[in-house]
């Protein structure tokens, strides 16, 4: 057999450093009667020496690299923004001298790929390469590279980059899409399917997939009016005049399509109609935009590439001190971006002290104090209102009333005006009779009286 293989060595030599690796731990199939360079098959049958000169066993014919980076690998870690090449290996694995008589040429020879179109973070897929033909044994091989990903990711075909190369007229020809669905016809001299048998008709082909993340950041942020000095958070006052800033940047590979912002204002504060402004690529020097940013569906600022990005700039008015609550008010304004990768949203905070001093009823006196009620004003009657009977200068005033009294306090005071009554006639009725015994014994009867007299000489 003749080995002439001034093409393929070029690309398989990167391949020789990987070959350490044991067959039995790659993914292939299916399992097939195995050939050596020395001894090769007396049919068509695909990549089935275990012992090629540059490769090593053939059944593990696809490799993966970073673009122009290194050996090819069976097994890589893929990065966001990068691209990565395919390589499949293609060997009809006849004897030479039956090409003569047709036995050993491959007809309708294709290759079909197979690349997963997203990679969650930390899983790990494979790109498939399957080689079939209408009268090869077995009727298709494939064999597989695998991936994997720290972060979400999407794969791409990068478009024309499938390529193939061997020693004959096809080399360099470009491979069509259907690659990647129904597969698409190899060759030698043309892509027509026939392929014969032995290393000098071998051929390989690489393509390129794209690694894109749709990824992009926000963020919000205020500033006292006219300072641009903007923060996540600050104070102010009730009143004053704010600017709040919303950014968003394209930190994926993909374009962005529509991106919308959106604000929504906290209560205590009120946006100053017209002040909006919007700096991006189109725009360096500002453009005055409606605001729809507070709308409910938000403001669409454009189409965003990789790297580019936009700030939305406007002014609001802080409240009153009678419109806001006393004490620290932390006055939160949450904005968000929205695309069709997704949503995220950041804040910006202003806080405001209001000092809210308690009413007063008179001058330094609070409200609902006893010093807000009137007291009378005598010396020592300051406990009486002022409309208190007793408040005036000198002794008590007389009761213009007999005090109210309950059933008890009535029993009691009908008693001790009986008996009062009752001592007042008895001495009067005492009174009487000593007075009559009195007058009578100061009378002159005649001779009882000088009786009287007689004796008492």
């Amino acid at each position: 057999m003749k080995i002439t293989q001034k093409i393929l060595i070029g690309a398989v030599a990167s391949i020789a450093a990987v070959m350490a690796l044991s067959i039995g731990a790659l993914a292939y199939g299916p399992e097939r009667s195995t050939f050596t360079a020395e001894n090769p098959a007396d049919y068509p049958t695909f990549n089935s020496i275990t012992n090629n000169p540059s490769l090593g066993d053939e059944r593990n014919f696809v490799r993966i690299r970073e673009a122009g980076v290194g050996n090819y690998v069976d097994k890589i870690q893929l990065q966001p923004g990068k691209e990565y090449e395919v390589y499949t290996y293609v060997h009809n694995n006849a004897k030479d001298s039956l090409n003569e008589s047709g036995k050993g040429i491959a007809l309708d020879v294709r290759l079909k790929a197979q690349v997963p179109a997203t990679l969650k973070a930390g899983e790990e897929s494979a790109v498939v390469s399957t080689i079939s033909a209408l009268n090869s044994n077995p009727k298709s091989v494939w064999d597989e590279a695998y991936i994997s990903s720290s972060s979400a990711v999407a794969l791409r075909y990068v478009p024309s980059s499938a390529k193939f190369h061997s020693n004959g007229k096809a080399n360099g020809s470009t491979l069509a899409t259907s690659m990647f669905t129904n597969g698409t016809f190899l060759g030698y001299n043309s892509l027509d399917g026939i392929m014969p048998g032995c290393t000098q008709y071998s051929a390989y082909v690489i393509y390129k997939i794209k690694v894109d993340q749709p990824n992009f950041e926000m963020s919000k942020t205020v500033s006292a009016a006219n300072k641009n000095t903007f923060v996540k958070s600050m104070k102010s006052q009730a009143g004053a005049e704010v600017d709040y800033k919303v950014t968003y940047k394209n930190t994926g590979t993909v374009v962005q399509n529509n991106v919308v912002l959106k604000d929504t204002l906290p209560k205590g504060v009120a946006l100053i109609a017209g002040s909006g402004n919007l700096v991006n690529n189109a725009n360096p020097n500002g453009l005055k935009v409606s605001d729809n940013m507070f709308a409910t569906a938000g403001m669409n600022i454009g189409n965003y590439s990789p790297g580019a990005g936009a700030a939305v700039t406007y002014r609001v008015k802080i409240g009153v001190a009678k419109d806001l609550v006393c004490g620290t008010n932390k006055l939160n304004n949450v904005a968000s971006a929205n695309t069709d990768n997704g949503k995220k949203e950041d804040n910006a905070v202003v806080e405001v002290e209001v000092d809210c001093k308690p009413t007063e009823c008179k001058p330094g006196i609070p409200t609902g104090s006893k010093e807000c009620e009137d007291w009378c004003e005598v010396p020592g009657k300051e406990n009486l209102k002022p409309n208190d009977p007793d408040c005036t200068e000198g002794e008590p005033a007389l009761p213009t009333e007999l005090p109210k009294t309950g059933p008890m306090e009535s029993a009691l005071m009908i008693i001790a005006m009986t008996a009062i009554v009752g001592g007042v006639a008895y001495w009067y009725r005492s009174h009487e009779e000593l007075k009559q015994a009195t007058e009578g014994a100061s009378k002159k009867p005649g001779k009882d009286n000088a009786d009287s007299k007689t004796e008492d000489k």
